[in-house]
């Protein structure tokens, strides 16, 4: 019997981006004249799986973040198109969650009552403060139920961040650069964290990453696009166990091919 192929979780077929730029000024990073139409993404193309970590690199401004907004329906293509489960992206699904780069947590309510917005409203009122809870505890901030946002580090509310977008168990879940503000050790945390959500759920993983390093320890999939216009350069399966090297084997020569491919000739 002929075996029907699977269908992608996610096709983005020949997407391109352009807007008319409205500032007098612009940087290296976007390259535009005032008043002039603006490529932003350049015929782009790739697919990902069911249950993919998809990570994305590029150099600043080439258009990551417009890109994850397209697919999340955040924005429109000026052309192509993106397909989830088969049906072409018209806006936000309500089972896609936003994590932004910023901080998105309600100052006026607790971690307890951000957690409280995603909760299944079908359940009584005991059941769902058990669920608040048992996502509270699973990213580490037991005890913390009751805090408010500025009285939590950095690390801990993008934790409790990540446990309001897990409640609502999410089918895909976007996440643009979500640890950019960390420092170091904490970001290595939060790595750490992303790992065991990942392992425990059946999400779709969408992650913007500056970081090369973060990309290759983190996903199943890295997607390198080119400078603005941006173009896919490569799109490269990651089938490594977990905890990762990057700095050994192969994982220490795709490292060194993203560096060459974003136009760093030796990487550090």
């Amino acid at each position: 019997m002929e075996q029907v192929p699977q269908m992608k979780k996610i096709q983005v077929i020949s997407l391109t981006k352009s807007f008319i730029e409205r500032r007098s000024r612009h940087s290296s990073f976007i390259p535009c004249i005032k008043n002039s139409r603006c490529l932003v993404l350049d015929n782009l193309n790739f697919e990902i799986e069911d249950g993919m970590f998809t990570c994305f690199v590029g150099p600043s401004g080439c258009g990551k973040s417009t890109l994850l907004r397209i697919m999340a329906g955040f924005d429109t293509p000026s052309s192509g198109k993106v397909v989830i489960d088969g049906q072409q992206v018209q806006g936000p699904g309500k089972k896609h969650i936003f994590v932004f780069q910023e901080d998105g947590l309600f100052p006026w309510m607790t971690v307890m009552e951000n957690a409280a917005i995603g909760v299944d409203r079908k359940l009584n009122r005991q059941e769902q403060e058990d669920e608040i809870r048992e996502y509270i505890d699973m990213v580490g901030l037991e005890g913390f139920e009751n805090h408010y946002p500025h009285e939590l580090s950095g690390g801990m509310r993008r934790r409790a961040e990540v446990a309001r977008a897990l409640i609502t168990n999410p089918d895909i879940l976007f996440m643009d650069e979500p640890f950019a503000a960390l420092d170091f050790v904490t970001r290595l945390q939060m790595r750490e964290e992303m790992l065991n959500v990942h392992a425990m759920f059946d999400s779709t993983i969408l992650f913007i990453t500056h970081d090369i390093e973060e990309a290759l320890q983190l996903g199943d999939q890295v997607i390198v696009l080119g400078e603005r216009p941006a173009s896919v350069k490569a799109d490269i399966p990651l089938p490594f166990s977990h905890p990762r090297d990057v700095m050994q084997g192969e994982l220490s020569d795709i490292r060194k091919e993203i560096y060459f491919l974003m136009g760093l000739h030796n990487a550090l």
